[in-house]
């Protein structure tokens, strides 16, 4: 008989973020979004910037990641993650300012790596208001723009 469910975990170097029961998982891997669901094969692979989604009891909810691996196991899928939130934690208010004051300095950068830096930090900023407007009920447009 196939599995139903399987542990999810999400940790990074500070903390467990996440410990549940899923039925299905959704992480952002480095060349796009990565669907496990019980059963899955094994697999190791590399985590890029975006929205960790799972279902448990009904119900989907979300996280921001940054970066890391994921390592799926039988009855078992580990994220071992730089950063993460879940939605709720996020404080869309330093999320917004962040990305303000990045997109702002995004100008007068010097130099190509620089500049990186910048987009990543807006990038990032990015994925924390989206991840954050699943909790709140706000839209991802009015999250991103509200003052």
């Amino acid at each position: 008989m196939l599995p139903t469910t399987f542990q999810l975990e999400v940790v990074t170097p500070e903390r467990r973020v996440i410990h549940a029961v899923a039925t299905e998982v959704q992480v952002p891997a480095r060349d796009g979004y990565l669907g496990i669901l019980p059963g899955h094969a094994p697999l190791l692979g590399a985590m890029g910037m975006g929205e960790l989604s799972y279902r448990e009891d009904g119900q989907t909810h979300y996280a921001a990641v940054i970066g890391g691996y994921v390592e799926v196991l039988a009855g078992r899928v580990i994220v071992l993650a730089e950063a993460a939130e879940r939605a709720e934690e996020i404080n869309v208010e330093r999320a917004r300012s962040a990305k303000q004051r990045a997109e702002q300095s995004l100008s007068m950068q010097t130099s190509l790596e620089d500049a990186a830096a910048t987009r990543d930090t807006i990038m990032r900023a990015e994925v924390r208001l989206k991840v954050a407007a699943h909790a709140s009920g706000v839209s991802v447009a009015a999250a991103a723009s509200a003052h």
